[in-house]
């Protein structure tokens, strides 16, 4: 059961999976809706521009049929005369399809918008296959285009039913008009029956665009494992970000511990914590701290220390403090300056003890550090802590 959940195709699709279907050359297109406006649009226009139309092509055909002897013997008039007449319709019809021309190109954007593809134009062999065709007419889609097709019928055949009996007696009529008149009068009427038959296709074409956005969003619907799998290769395996992750923490610390040795002081709690220090003399900005650990990485960093004769210092409520309030290769905050101000300075008095000799430096017991930087403090609850070992990096 597991695994036929899994295989049903029950998730939106990702907008990755919406770009490659747009790239493919597929999205949401109803062709009813373009027809309509098309067709429409095209009554409209006959409805509006009928008497001009009909006052320019009577005046085409009678120019047409009125030869003088001058063209009838002269072919270049006659050519001349032609052309003329055919500019004079091309004109007149100017209006009226370039009104069509411009709702055919504006209707793609009410569903789908405008789309250039190159891959939409590549031969797709696989519509050749019998098997496919076959299976393609028995589909649901199939079924929904057949009754579409039926209710299309059904409405333009009752509406132009209508439409005809109700103007029965003026189409009777038009036998015993003047030509002229009859023919302004015969365009009106075409006009009229045919936006009412159009308006018909526009309950189809209503019911047709939202079908057709549920259509495309149903077929591009993806399973849990292609969801899945699009996560994998979009943001990457979560396995492996993790093991990305580890080997970076642990190049962090191997970096961190290099650091060790170079460092000026290793400040500790004495057991759990330790940071050391790092102070360049004639330099600009406040010591930083290289490296910083507790429990097992602390007592690395107080071996290490101890190898490279590194100066240790116990003041835990400083540990503690640096440990929390300072990240790593970051300059020590105002706060703690006057703290670690000590601190150096026993180290530089014990350093000019091992090269001269003298009195030995006094070791500092009670090294102040301000209430609201020690974690013990309740002070400092609600202080921001310093990222962990390495996750800096």
């Amino acid at each position: 059961m597991a695994e036929e959940s899994d295989a049903e195709r029950t998730e939106p699709a990702s907008q990755r999976r919406l770009e490659q279907a747009r790239e493919n050359g597929d999205v949401p297109r109803s062709r009813e809706l373009t027809t309509f406006g098309v067709l429409m649009t095209a009554g409209a226009g006959l409805w509006a521009t009928g008497g001009m139309l009909a006052h320019k092509l009577a005046e085409v055909v009678h120019s047409g049929l009125s030869l003088d002897r001058e063209q009838v013997f002269n072919p270049d008039v006659l050519i001349h005369r032609i052309l003329v007449d055919v500019g004079t319709v091309m004109l007149a019809c100017l209006p009226l399809a370039g009104a069509i021309m411009l709702v055919a190109l504006a209707s793609p954007l009410l569903i789908g918008g405008w789309l250039f593809s190159s891959k939409a134009f590549m031969p797709n062999f696989g519509k050749l296959n019998p098997i496919n065709g076959i299976s393609n007419l028995f589909s649901t889609n199939s079924l929904i285009e057949l009754l579409k097709a039926i209710a299309k019928t059904l409405l333009v055949g009752c509406v132009a039913w209508f439409v005809i009996m109700s103007q029965k007696d003026a189409m009777i009529g038009l036998a015993i008009e003047p030509l002229n008149e009859g023919s302004v009068h015969l365009l009106h009427l075409i006009g009229a029956a045919f936006i009412f038959m159009v308006g018909a296709l526009g309950v189809v074409a209503a019911l047709d665009g939202p079908y057709q956005m549920w259509h495309y969003a149903n077929k591009l619907k993806m399973t849990r494992q292609e969801v899945i799998q699009e996560s994998k290769e979009s943001e990457g395996n979560p396995q492996i970000k993790g093991k990305i992750r580890q080997l970076q923490r642990e190049m962090a610390k191997r970096r961190m511990m290099a650091s060790v040795p170079t460092a000026d002081v290793v400040v500790t709690n004495p057991t759990h914590y330790a940071v050391a220090l790092k102070y360049a003399e004639g330099q600009r900005g406040a010591p930083r701290v290289v490296a910083k650990g507790v429990d097992e990485v602390a007592a690395k960093i107080r071996e290490l220390a101890k190898e490279n004769n590194v100066a240790m210092l116990e003041a835990p409520p400083l540990a503690r403090a640096l440990y929390k309030h300072v990240e790593l290769e970051a300059e020590i905050p105002e706060k703690l300056y006057s703290a670690v101000a000590e601190v150096l300075a026993y180290v530089f008095q014990l350093r000019t003890y091992s090269k001269r000799g003298g009195q030995y430096p006094d070791r500092p017991t009670k090294i102040a550090v301000p209430p609201e930087m020690d974690p013990l403090n309740p002070a400092s609850q609600n202080a921001q802590p310093a990222r962990p070992d390495g996750a800096d990096q």
